[in-house]
């Protein structure tokens, strides 16, 4: 799988972050230490660093690593690794589209799109999910069949807070805890996991696109969200951020409500994502 920009060409992503994950997904060893790694304590323990002093010596170190362009963001003394990763971006480097009729993008990342039918399993963090364990409700599954869901993924360079891409108001959240369970080896070099990421959804009631689910998938180990507490919202309003972590958004449209650009279309069919930015157009209001 490749990353495009909408020209067609490829994005040049460092992938050293994603390649540890594998590495320690695809040994006996690395599954042993992320069984550790995954548990209660010791994620409190890492992300009690993270939002500590301790680890603001780790923050050039990860900017020259992955080739961040800061100017893009506010000046600041940053507090601690979180308080960086958190960061808010300048007012003049992303614009919001206003026109209704258009999708924006609700954040910075790499986008994919998928056609939602009863066989739909949706690959995101590395895991396999069927749209009813995603969202742990088969009401959304039968609510969203013949839709399209769109999947933004975003890693470590990204700006690592999302907005809101339309008018309208919100129901209350769910929260569903993620889970990694290793499974005992039946021969040496064979040892399964089990493993979901912690997410959290709700229903939006949109000016313009109908009702949507938007979804908020954390990382393993120290990712958190923050959703903020609003329950009525306009087009750009922040929704919330990622602490330390790749992170992913998703959003379920229902039939006929939305056109998807055709380049990300082609992009997706080709197992390709396409970088998008927080703002941007990226599909078509149907009209009815």
């Amino acid at each position: 799988m490749s990353i495009l920009l909408r020209d067609g060409s490829k994005f040049n992503y460092n992938e050293s972050q994603d390649i540890f994950l594998k590495k320690l997904y695809g040994s006996v060893i690395g599954r042993g230490a992320l069984k550790v790694m995954t548990l209660p304590f010791v994620t409190k323990c890492g992300g009690v660093y993270m939002s500590s002093a301790l680890s603001k010596g780790r923050i050039k170190k990860f900017i020259k690593l992955n080739n961040i362009d800061m100017s893009q963001y506010e000046e600041k003394d940053y507090h601690d690794f979180n308080d960086f990763f958190t960061r808010k971006i300048k007012e003049n480097q992303r614009t919001i589209i206003q026109d209704d009729q258009i999708l924006i993008s609700p954040c910075d990342g790499k986008l994919s799109v998928h056609p939602i039918d009863t066989n739909t399993i949706l690959t995101i963090k590395d895991t396999q999910y069927k749209l009813d364990d995603l969202f742990m409700s088969p009401s959304i599954s039968d609510t969203f069949k013949g839709g399209q869901a769109l999947i933004f993924r975003l890693t470590v360079d990204d700006y690592h807070r999302y907005h809101f891409f339309d008018d309208g108001w919100k129901e209350e959240d769910h929260y569903i805890p993620g889970i990694f369970h290793t499974v005992n080896p039946v021969a040496n070099d064979y040892y399964p996991i089990y493993k979901t990421n912690s997410r959290s959804y709700s229903l939006l009631h949109t000016s313009h696109f109908d009702d949507v689910v938007m979804m908020e998938v954390g990382a393993m180990m120290v990712g958190k969200i923050t959703n903020h507490p609003v329950s009525t919202f306009k087009r750009g309003d922040e929704k919330g951020y990622f602490e330390f972590g790749g992170s992913t958004i998703v959003l379920l449209f229902k039939p006929g409500i939305l056109k998807v650009d055709d380049d990300i279309i082609k992009n997706s069919k080709n197992h390709n994502e396409t970088k998008v930015l927080l703002g941007e157009k990226v599909g078509m209001r149907i009209e009815r």
